[in-house]
């Protein structure tokens, strides 16, 4: 199963390279997508990008 994971590069409270860098090498067929200034709120603040990139990783 695909799975998309996705992380902002300026998160203070779950840092990168302990989480997302980490979940996606334990994932069969992960991709990772960064977000380069996105902090932990991206999901609400930044919603349109994320949203964007989501529907186009699920229309692949």
């Amino acid at each position: 199963m695909p799975t998309l994971v996705m992380h902002g590069e300026d998160d203070q409270i779950v840092p990168i390279d302990n989480s997302a860098r980490l979940a996606v090498t334990l994932l069969k067929n992960g991709a990772l997508k960064t977000y380069p200034g996105f902090s932990h709120g991206m999901l609400t603040v930044n919603a349109e990008v994320l949203n964007r990139d989501l529907l186009a990783f699920v229309r692949g």
